[in-house]
């Protein structure tokens, strides 16, 4: 499910609930007004007890979704709060391997770009400097860190996540 769709489904559903409190107002006053012209004695007609059966039918329909909104509500803030906590673990595997290969602050500036999955051509123009200069600085930061290129050490970074490897500076 895709965030745009996320944030439509608690406003879609909270609007389908606002039509309903309205009907559930109108069925309640049409079944009192039904019952206070009835005539004395006549008893409790068919239309009245199925409006008040409908009017049931929609309070707990209410009451479900008001449960299932709030269920909703809670996971999102607790996917949120998952991700916050994934996010600061991956930039603290990403910068104690930077500081483990002792690498210069230009160097790691370039490695975070290249992490971000920039090219050579993007790192310089952000850099603003050479492409020349970029390259001097990966081959830095692939002998400092014993890989070969992007794919390697991408890999090293992901290996580190996935085993839990969080070396502390």
């Amino acid at each position: 499910m895709s965030l745009k769709q996320d944030t439509r489904l608690p406003a879609g559903l909270l609007t389908v609930m606002t039509v309903q409190f309205f009907c559930v107002v109108f069925f309640i006053t049409d079944v009192f007004v039904d019952y206070r012209e009835q005539p004395p004695g006549a008893g409790f007609p068919f239309h009245i007890s199925f409006e008040s059966v409908a009017t049931i039918s929609l309070v707990a329909a209410i009451i479900f979704e008001a449960r299932y909104l709030i269920s909703l509500v809670r996971r999102k803030a607790q996917l949120e709060k998952s991700l916050e906590v994934a996010r600061t673990a991956v930039h603290e595997v990403i910068d104690a391997h930077f500081a483990d290969w002792k690498l210069s602050p230009s160097e790691t500036e370039v490695a975070t770009f290249l992490v971000k999955g920039l090219g050579i051509p993007e790192i310089a123009w952000v850099r603003g400097c050479a492409e020349g200069t970029v390259k001097a600085h990966l081959n830095a930061i692939y002998r400092k860190s014993d890989t070969r290129n992007r794919g390697e050490l991408l890999s090293v970074l992901i290996d580190s996540l996935l085993a839990g490897d969080v070396k502390q500076n």
